[in-house]
């Protein structure tokens, strides 16, 4: 975990999103690579996508059903490994 709480997203529109977390970060994450994949299809409905928040235990949301993960989205947005991932070659480099 990455020990941080997003605490505010926005909708970029095109699958993207604007997050900021407890710790300062904020940026952009793309996340087209998930559009049109299963559930993630219900992006494609008329303003499905904008209607992103935040829930109660911190997961990015679009309703019960759709929900990600904030830790998975923070590495991706920083460009870190979560601990578990990283080796002492990753460490040290």
């Amino acid at each position: 975990m990455s020990g941080t709480t997003p605490v505010e997203v926005k909708s970029l529109g095109k699958y993207r999103l604007w997050l900021r977390y407890s710790d300062g970060v904020s940026g952009e994450v793309d996340l087209r690579h998930l559009a049109h994949r299963g559930i993630f299809q219900r992006w494609e409905a008329e303003g499905f996508f904008d209607r992103v928040s935040i829930g109660d235990i911190g997961q990015v949301r679009w309703d019960d059903d759709l929900e990600l993960c904030p830790d998975s989205l923070y590495h991706q947005l920083t460009g870190t490994l979560p601990p578990e991932f990283r080796t002492q070659d990753t460490e040290a480099a």
